[in-house]
């Protein structure tokens, strides 16, 4: 017999198609998911479920793994052929549990193990339609970065970002300087080349410095240039790097790390809109716009004499302040995939996905590093990734230690013992495959006591 419907739910949340031969199973998985006003189709014929998938589009796939005609390893196969952004969840009783395992490896976002409350199948459908929702948005960012040179460049659906947002997309075609304040690897040099890319001159080049990198004497030189025979050494005329933004945008990174000295060259060239090269006597005109950012303090600066204040309010026409990525952890997952896709390309490799546990991992971190550190984790979990998805495995051993040691932060609510159980014991069957026996072992209790535990926690 074939359940089939286009009765859906009250809501257009997401469609999910639901696969078991066991109709008592269909009725139960159709209830919960359609109170939670997702659209339900339940089969208990996977063929005549794979033929709906030809023709109509789904979110999330259920499907039992043991089933007359196509087991669920085939059915998650052909689906995937079908609709490879399908994200599909395995049913399966415990005697099935390293089948459900394969499946994982094989693509599948997570399973279910029979008997299933209520609450994990509101939970892991609601996580599989979180990730497809974050998969197309990155899907979304890939192709402007195929369309712009200049790719995908403030990231994120955070109000924090969105707000970033709206404020570049105001600014940009304006000529004014802009200010740019944000902690180490914000993406201060990401959000310069947006408003780059948004402006006026984004025809024109857009020149990186960092202030940071050299003395005052070589600075003046490689921002100004040079005349022929101004110094030994100074074979031919060169131009410096704010003539060769020309048209364009010139970006100063760590703005207060400049020298005084620097500072006072630097205020009249943009006063004057015009360059004296190293050993010249003719200034060169200037049509460039200014984007500078810094790490640090520079009103403080400015009140205690190490940063020029004319200089500053010369700059500081418009600030933007980046937000650290530990004030905006919605978007840790979004990032997390973009990057993923980034290494994937860079290194040739076809990882799918982050398995659940990882990505937990990764959006309950601090990120002291802040945008620059996830992506610096995910290149390294794509380089070590065997499979087709991140696990815990491929991510830095200390990152688990750090998500504990959170937990005694003042500023957070402390969990209680018996959740720190529950997520040690669900983190130890992850790394085990579900094999109770290894579990056990590693837990240093009898198989009888952790199967009393997996009940009373519900990780069935």
């Amino acid at each position: 017999m074939t359940t089939s419907d286009h009765d859906h739910g009250p809501a257009a949340q997401g469609r999910v198609l639901v696969v078991d031969d066991e109709l008592t199973t269909l009725k139960n998985l159709r209830r919960i998911l359609e109170k939670e006003g997702y659209q339900v189709s339940t089969y208990s014929n996977p063929v005549r479920a794979l033929e709906l998938l030809k023709h109509e589009a789904f979110d999330v796939l259920l499907s039992d793994l043991s089933m007359p005609h196509l087991n669920g390893l085939e059915l998650l196969d052909q689906a995937k052929l079908i609709a490879p952004g399908l994200e599909v969840i395995i049913i399966t009783g415990y005697a099935s549990l390293d089948g459900a395992v394969e499946a994982t490896k094989k693509g599948a976002y997570h399973f279910l193990a029979k008997p299933f409350t209520p609450e994990q199948v509101r939970r892991v459908v609601a996580e599989a339609l979180g990730l497809k929702q974050t998969r197309e948005a990155v899907r979304n960012l890939e192709l402007q970065e195929r369309q712009s040179e200049e790719g995908a460049l403030v990231i994120g659906r955070s109000p924090q970002m969105r707000r970033v947002a709206e404020v570049i997309a105001q600014i940009a075609p304006t000529d004014c300087n802009v200010l740019i304040l944000g902690e180490s690897g914000t993406g201060k040099e990401l959000a310069a080349r947006a408003l780059h890319a948004q402006s006026q001159c984004a025809q024109g080049p857009f020149v990186a410095f960092n202030c940071a990198a050299l003395n005052a004497e070589l600075m003046e030189n490689e921002l100004f240039g040079h005349e022929k025979g101004a110094f030994t050494g100074a074979g031919e005329t060169k131009a410096g790097l704010l003539e060769a933004a020309q048209g364009g945008t010139i970006f100063l990174d760590e703005i207060g790390e400049m020298p005084l000295a620097m500072q006072v060259k630097l205020l009249r060239a943009l006063q004057e809109r015009e360059v004296l090269r190293v050993g010249g006597t003719q200034a060169v005109s200037l049509q460039v716009r200014v984007v500078a950012a810094t790490a640090r303090d520079l009103k403080a600066e400015v009140s205690q004499g190490t940063f020029r204040q004319d200089l500053y309010y010369r700059l500081n026409v418009v600030s933007l302040v980046l937000p650290r990525l530990a004030e905006r952890g919605e978007d840790v997952q979004l990032l997390a995939y973009y990057f993923l896709g980034l290494f994937n390309r860079r290194m040739g490799k076809q990882v799918r996905g982050i398995a659940p546990r990882a990505m937990e991992l990764l959006t309950s971190y601090a990120y002291p590093g802040n945008v620059r550190e996830l992506a610096n984790i995910v290149e390294r979990a794509v380089a070590l990734c065997r499979q087709a998805m991140i696990t815990e495995r491929d991510l830095p051993p200390d990152l688990a230690a750090v998500e504990l040691a959170s937990f005694s932060r003042p500023d957070s609510e402390s969990p209680t013992l018996e959740e720190l159980e529950r997520r040690y014991i669900e983190h130890i069957l992850e790394i085990t495959g579900g094999v109770r026996t290894r579990a056990a072992d590693i837990l240093g209790i009898d198989r009888v006591s952790l199967w009393r535990k997996i009940k009373k926690y519900g990780l069935e």
